[in-house]
């Protein structure tokens, strides 16, 4: 009986201690782009943001990209979205980044939050990297580069509603493309409801 006891308070503990750990990787990366001079200034004027704190990308000839994030309505978490990502061409190694999704206004937040959504060719993102040079770590319309994380004025803009900011993790990355992401969207009612099958949920 003891043993059960010990065994469900640990249990219990790991769970609230993973759930922390989770948040904290969220809150950090939230920070990092709040701190870089690229990125900052998105959060003042965008009606939300969908935030992704690492999205794994390798392979060489096919390279995948992987990643899952939150979405947030006007700094309110409202929901979570999984990233996919599969391109064809030369990617030697893995990479990892952390990536951003400004929402302009709320006709880009309903379009992105629809289900599934995926970024055309067109869509590119703004690359936060120490070390980046003006041509590398960048790809796609719109793109920019910092010589740091926290020393550069704002760069970027909307795009059909959008801006992506990515910040890589370990070092220089000189493909940063965001083309043909694809996008899954369960608002939190939904995971809630899906957890308890029974909850009432026409309130």
């Amino acid at each position: 009986m003891k043993r059960a006891f010990a065994a469900s308070c640990l249990f219990a503990v790991m769970t609230l201690w993973c759930q922390g750990a989770l948040a904290d990787e969220y809150e950090d990366t939230i920070k990092l782009f709040k701190n870089a001079g690229e990125s900052a200034a998105f959060f003042d004027k965008s009606y939300g943001y969908a935030v992704f704190p690492t999205v794994g990308k390798g392979g060489l000839g096919v390279g995948a990209a992987h990643g899952k994030g939150r979405v947030y309505e006007k700094g309110r978490y409202v929901g979570d979205a999984t990233l996919n990502q599969l391109s064809v061409g030369f990617q030697a190694g893995g990479q990892a980044y952390s990536q951003i999704v400004f929402f302009q206004d709320k006709r880009a937040f309903d379009e992105f939050t629809r289900g599934e959504y995926e970024f055309g060719a067109d869509v590119g993102a703004v690359a936060i990297t120490a070390g980046a040079s003006a041509r590398a770590g960048t790809s796609g319309a719109g793109a920019g580069a910092s010589g740091g994380k926290k020393d550069a004025t704002t760069v970027g803009k909307y795009h059909k509603g959008m801006a992506v900011f990515t910040i890589v993790k370990g070092g220089a990355m000189y493909e940063a493309s965001v083309a043909g992401q694809k996008f899954k969207y369960t608002p939190l009612k939904t995971k809630h409801a899906e957890a308890d099958p029974g909850a009432d949920t026409s309130r």
